[in-house]
């Protein structure tokens, strides 16, 4: 089983110094590329500060420029907020100046919330056909000159400045419905998913999609990833502080999947969380079997299912509103006491 590692600039209040959130991230990445860990995933996220991400790029060139091996993942970039020859080129320029580390995600987006400030008269329901139009088109535009008449845009012959270092960039979907896993496998991509806090039944819905899929195409060659929020801990007072860091962060994410309080400055209100339902799940004891959470050796246990069930990779989630100092804890203890098990 890989390793990558997703995080985000994360301010959960205005008390929080942005300083100190951008020099806490980095140095997580640099601790992962040290370790070895095979991917860093930055996402795209809009006016929220518990997800300051307005263009995946700028971090991964950031990142890009402190590490040596570790490979800069967009994970995932909106299609339906892009144009084709701006997405290529942002994407290439990363691959040229991380020296050919660029591994590219695309996908439909998240929150309402977004779209009716991006892309207006758009609903997310409906934002996969921009993915499905924008992923051949970003291939086609690395290669050469294209002319593009599609349903969401057009253009007379362009092509991508710069292109990409490497001959074939490594290509991903964040994929959860069955339409997105027959896309992805059909078109030779990479697959990540997150069942956020559901149970492993959902990660069991996800592969049994995948086999679907790929029982359609007739084979697949791509990398299978999950991802979960992560927290390793020995103390109880660790653990008390990540189950209360992760049901804290629900509430805010709750009310931007359900839309069912304000943002104010960029924070979400949080909801109270007896009203959160759907897939927002927040009995602490569920979270934290749900969740990779517990001592190194329950991790080493709940990793062994997922490999079983066939994840090539698990996205260690480090963002949920913990503390920069227990981050690094279990940052480490992963590193120290659970990779080696994999290696």
């Amino acid at each position: 089983m890989k390793f990558h590692i997703a995080i985000n600039l994360e301010r959960m209040d205005q008390q929080t110094d942005i300083r100190k959130v951008r020099d806490h991230t980095l140095d997580m990445i640099k601790t992962a590329d040290q370790a070895g860990f095979e991917i860093a995933w930055a996402a795209e996220h809009h006016a929220l500060e518990m997800t300051i991400a307005p263009n995946p790029f700028q971090l991964l060139t950031w990142w890009a420029n402190h590490t040596t091996t570790i490979r800069m993942g967009c994970g995932v970039a909106n299609a339906a907020y892009w144009h084709p020859i701006n997405l290529a080129g942002e994407a290439a320029m990363v691959d040229l100046l991380s020296g050919g580390r660029l591994e590219l995600g695309l996908g439909s987006g998240a929150y309402q919330r977004e779209f009716d400030r991006m892309r207006p008269g758009l609903q997310q329901p409906d934002s996969w056909r921009y993915m499905q139009e924008m992923l051949p088109l970003v291939q086609q535009l690395w290669k050469g000159d294209v002319e593009h008449n599609g349903e969401h845009w057009q253009f007379p012959t362009s092509t991508s400045c710069p292109k990409p270092l490497q001959d074939n960039v490594p290509l991903w979907v964040a994929a959860r419905s069955p339409i997105t896993f027959d896309y992805a496998v059909a078109n030779d991509c990479h697959i990540m998913c997150w069942p956020l806090t559901l149970p492993m039944s959902e990660a069991v819905k996800y592969r049994e999609q995948l086999d679907d899929a790929i029982k359609k195409a007739g084979g697949w060659n791509g990398t299978f990833a999950l991802m979960r929020h992560t927290a390793l801990y020995e103390s109880d007072e660790d653990q008390s502080a990540a189950v209360s860091a992760v049901r804290h962060a629900l509430g805010k994410f709750g009310n931007l999947m359900m839309k069912k309080g304000e943002v104010r400055n960029g924070f979400p209100d949080s909801i109270a969380l007896d009203e959160l339902d759907g897939n927002v799940r927040v009995d602490p004891a569920m979270l934290e079997e749900n969740l990779m959470f517990g001592t190194p050796e329950t991790v080493i246990r709940k990793l062994r299912e997922y490999e079983t069930l066939g994840v090539d990779a698990f996205i260690y989630y480090a963002s949920m509103g913990l503390d920069h100092d227990r981050q690094k804890r279990s940052l480490q203890l992963f590193i120290d006491q659970v990779m080696p098990e994999f290696s």
